[in-house]
């Protein structure tokens, strides 16, 4: 039915386009209120549902929550949607892809952007307990939370092809869902919209927004108001991400000078894919490895539970690291509640495996057999190994971009993602300084400019891998006054 329905206005699109003399913009503006009718047409099979109540949630949600698939392709991709509390008529709107490949959106809901949080300081047991968070993007943006690729969260194939994905495949299908789901709501076709996400989604968040771009010069596609992309402890190029951690490791004083001459000198200052013959490289990484290997690389300041398990449910997804003596010399009074970070990540798990949880949520029963915050066994292949082409290309289109790192992240260093962005040869309009909360500084920045193209680089200071999950409420603040165009 909707897709007779959609042919149909398809057709007469066309043959409004060949009647008409009109301009250019007069036949999009056309084309976009058939398609808005065409939704008010069909609203009995849309797929989303208003969520009102949560399990671990006393009373009811204070904002408008959304829960839905999208068909793409041999897929059902599952979102969240939460629709601003300021102003939805006019704030922008943001499409959010957690990192991975393979982490659920629902991670960035209730560990960065979104407005609920767990109630883990007081966790004793059971399904964990929510509570509202005031410090919310959602207070001046509405925000859709999408489980992309395939296999992520809830999201599923229909059969056994659907189940491959790579970086390609995996941004076109977000692209492919975005159109859609404009489409069944169409009173978000005229407000800003943004990309946005961290970690891997850093390689996924350009080659979105280069669809959205280029589909918009074709007349005969929906057009989407697309005003720019924010992109957080973005992995970008593999040969710039992990050269910077030997600098960055150099410069947080992990390892000597002595070391990092060394290791510079004798690999020539690149550390991928090292000769096998090059013996001095080689020993030179084998020592900045010794004195690393015990921190924890997501932010050098926590304490490194990797091999730590807090025993409230099952094992947090997690990176296997070598077991070592070291791991085990930890005083006796140390409370791991208090500050493995583990503890925290697992109360998701534990949620959203919850049969009343997949119930609220209208969880297609018998699709995922067990939900993982992040799932590391998905048929991923990665195939763009560097998007600074792409980042190059949309910075000649007029797009406001926010790139934002934690000052303690190893896994993705901010030494690196200022040496790809220096690299697209904008212009500095506003040079490195501090950027303030409470009259504090709260991390640093740096802004450029180039025929519309406006990127600003922020640290958010003290913060790790990705920033917002560490200092959730200074990335607030940054967000906040990045999207309403206020200094910092």
């Amino acid at each position: 039915m909707v897709q007779a329905e959609a042919a149909a206005a398809a057709s007469q699109m066309q043959l409004l386009t060949e009647s008409c003399s009109g301009t250019y913009s007069w036949i999009r503006w056309l084309h976009i209120h058939l398609l808005v009718m065409l939704v008010f047409s069909v609203q009995a099979v849309l797929s989303g549902k208003i969520i009102k109540f949560l399990p671990g949630y006393d009373g009811e949600l204070p904002f408008k929550l959304e829960t839905g698939y999208i068909s793409v392709d041999n897929s059902e991709l599952f979102y969240y949607f939460v629709e601003s509390e300021g102003n939805p008529q006019e704030d922008p709107l943001f499409l959010w892809l957690t990192g991975g490949p393979g982490c659920s959106s629902f991670s960035g809901l209730i560990y960065e952007a979104g407005p609920m949080e767990f109630d883990f300081e007081n966790y004793t047991g059971g399904l964990p307990k929510l509570k509202y968070y005031p410090y919310t993007w959602t207070k001046a943006a509405s925000m859709i939370f999408l489980d992309s690729p395939v296999g992520t969260g809830f999201s599923y194939a229909r059969n056994p092809e659907g189940w491959l994905s790579s970086d390609t495949k995996s941004a076109e299908h977000s692209y492919q869902f975005l159109r859609k789901w404009i489409i069944e709501h169409p009173q978000f076709l005229s407000v800003r919209l943004f990309i946005a996400g961290d970690s891997y989604a850093g390689i996924l968040i350009p080659l979105i927004t280069k669809k959205i771009i280029d589909g918009n010069k074709d007349k005969d596609k929906l057009y989407l108001n697309i005003k720019g992309y924010l992109i957080g402890s973005p992995v970008t190029d593999s040969s710039i991400d992990t050269n910077s951690r030997v600098q960055f490791a150099h410069g947080m004083a992990l390892i000597s000078d002595e070391i990092y001459e060394n290791a510079r000198r004798s690999c020539k200052e690149n550390y991928v894919n090292v000769d096998p013959e090059n013996a001095a490289c080689s020993a030179a990484l084998g020592d900045i490895q010794m004195c690393v290997k015990d921190l924890f690389d997501g932010d050098i300041l926590k304490p490194n539970c990797d091999l730590f398990s807090p025993e409230i449910g099952e094992n947090p997804d997690r990176r296997s690291l070598e077991e070592g003596a070291s791991k085990f010399l930890q005083s006796q009074s140390m409370n791991p509640r208090a500050w493995c970070t583990d503890f925290v990540l697992q109360h998701s798990s534990i949620w959203q495996n919850d049969d009343s949880v997949q119930e609220a949520l209208h969880v297609r029963k018998g699709t995922i057999p067990h939900w993982k915050r992040c799932n590391n066994s998905i048929l991923y292949t990665i195939d763009v190994v560097s998007v600074v082409s792409v980042h190059k290309e949309l910075s000649r289109s007029a797009l406001e971009v926010l790139v934002e790192s934690g000052d303690h992240d190893m896994i993705v260093p901010y030494m690196g993602t200022l040496k790809w962005i220096k690299s697209l040869n904008l212009t500095l309009v506003d040079n490195w300084r501090p950027w303030f909360i409470d009259h504090q500084v709260a991390g640093y920045t740096m802004k450029y400019s180039d025929h519309g193209y406006r990127l600003t680089f922020a640290t958010v200071k003290g913060a790790g891998h990705p920033a917002p999950q560490f200092y959730r409420r200074e990335c607030y603040y940054l967000f906040d006054r990045w999207v309403n165009y206020n200094p910092n």
